[in-house]
Formats: C-alpha cells, structure tokens, sequence
C-alpha cells in the first residue's frame, strides 16, 4: 500500500519544493472538501495538449505484450493487464520549478485567476502516506465505505522517445506510469499516482463491480499543511481575485500568506 514500487522509481532531491498551478475556484473546493484532485491516467483530454497517451504501454511493446497471455487465462494478455491497469492508476501532478511554462499551461479556462501552491515533498510525503496507513482509512464509492485497493507511489517522470524507448518486456506497469514522450519534458513534472492491481474484479459491495471513475480525491487538510509548513507559499497570478480568495480561506480559519506573481 505504501510507496511499494519506490525502488523502481527517481525520487526527488532532498528538500524539493513542487509548484501545482491551479484555477482560483478548483482550490476553493479542495480547501472546502479537504482533498487533493487526482485524475486517472488515461483521461487526461478535457485541456489542449494533455497527453492522451499517459500511462500507456509503449508503442514498441503492445504487439509482444498482446502475444504474451496468462496460462490460467488465455484470452487474457498482457497487453489486456497494462490496460486495465492504466484505468486502476490516478495521478496527482506538480512541477519541480516554478515557470513560465506551467503558468501559461495549467490553471486555464477560470474566471478568478489562478494560484500555484508551493509544497515541501519532504514534509508532503509522510502527511499522504499517514492517510493510507490510518486504522479507519476506508475507500468511499457509492455512499459505502470499502477497504483501501490503492498503492501510493511517487517519482520523478522520465522523459524519452516514446517511439523508440527501450526498456524490459512484461514490466511492472508502475514504470509506464512515469514515462512520457519528450515533447512535455518543459512540464518537469514529479508525480504522486494512487494504482490498483490490473487483474480480477473489485467489488462495489452491493453485489455488483466498482466501476473506476474519472477522478479520486485523496484526503489533504489544507489548514493543517500550511500550519505545519508543508504548504511553503500561495502565488497568485495577476488577474487573481485577491478577495474571493481570502474570503475563502478566511472562511475556514487560514490566513492568507499569498504572494502576487
């Protein structure tokens, strides 16, 4: 449940700052429901330029792995495994600098602005993996409360010619998970994913299977991160509505330490 893929993945320098830019208004609900947005992998197609090809298997290894099949299960492949397992897989995405680059891209399409949050991983790590090592951490689908079915893993995503990217056959899917094409390499993006194993069912306990939807949110007390300096700062972008943004932190007892960019 805990990071159990961390060997297989680049963590970050000691002490790294990561910098999420995002609408006015989607931070007012998060601070609201307490919760960090993680969207599942092979969704990513509501903004111009996201990668419709995230998580996915390479290009150079979908007809092995299709030829590839389980002995217990031979209409299954394993091409079929890196898919479902891509469905199974959310990430919540930041920026190892604060750039022009993230600013112009992220946060778009609001009518209050936009922030960045800047987040201390080293003190961000332990605070997710506390949600998930909890005696009472129970995942919430359809009004009932199921046992947890994620793995919380975390990396820095590795940039390569997808075309010609060469790594092992029948790998473990999490290394999918935080490889993309050398066109997005000026997001220098580091991510937190949430993955659920690829094979079987899981139930929705009503009878009937729990159907992946396209987002999860993830436990954050946003009052509590800034107490505690896992939030470094808020900046604001220059058409930010400083005073729908106060209201909203003031409304849930934060002081406002902003800054505008």
């Amino acid at each position: 449940m805990i990071e159990p893929h961390a060997p297989l993945l680049e963590g970050p320098a000691k002490h790294q700052a990561l910098y999420k830019v995002m609408r006015v208004e989607d931070f007012a609900r998060s601070l609201s429901g307490a919760y960090l947005h993680f969207n599942r992998v092979d969704m990513y197609k509501d903004f111009q330029g996201a990668d419709a090809h995230d998580g996915e298997q390479l290009p150079s290894h979908r007809d092995r792995n299709t030829s590839l099949t389980f002995a217990q299960s031979p209409d299954f492949s394993a091409s079929d495994y890196y898919d479902r397992s891509r469905t199974r897989t959310y990430a919540c995405c930041f920026s190892l600098e604060m750039s022009d680059h993230i600013w112009r891209h992220y946060g778009n399409g609001g009518e209050k602005g936009k922030i960045c949050i800047v987040l201390e991983f080293d003190k961000l790590r332990p605070r997710l993996n506390q949600v998930l090592r909890a005696r009472n951490s129970r995942l919430e689908y359809g009004g009932r409360r199921l046992l947890p079915i994620f793995s919380i893993n975390y990396g820095l995503i590795k940039y390569v010619d997808k075309e010609n990217c060469r790594i092992p056959y029948f790998t473990n899917p999490i290394k999918y998970t935080y490889i993309k094409d050398k066109c997005f390499e000026n997001e220098k993006e580091f991510r937190v994913s949430l993955s659920a194993v690829g094979i079987g069912s899981v139930s929705s306990g009503t009878g009937g299977l729990l159907e992946f939807p396209p987002h999860l949110h993830f436990h954050f007390d946003f009052r509590e991160a800034m107490a505690d300096r896992t939030i470094q700062q808020i900046d604001c972008s220059s058409d930010c509505d400083h005073a729908f943004l106060k209201s909203e932190m003031n409304r849930l007892g934060i002081e406002t330490t902003s800054s505008t960019r």
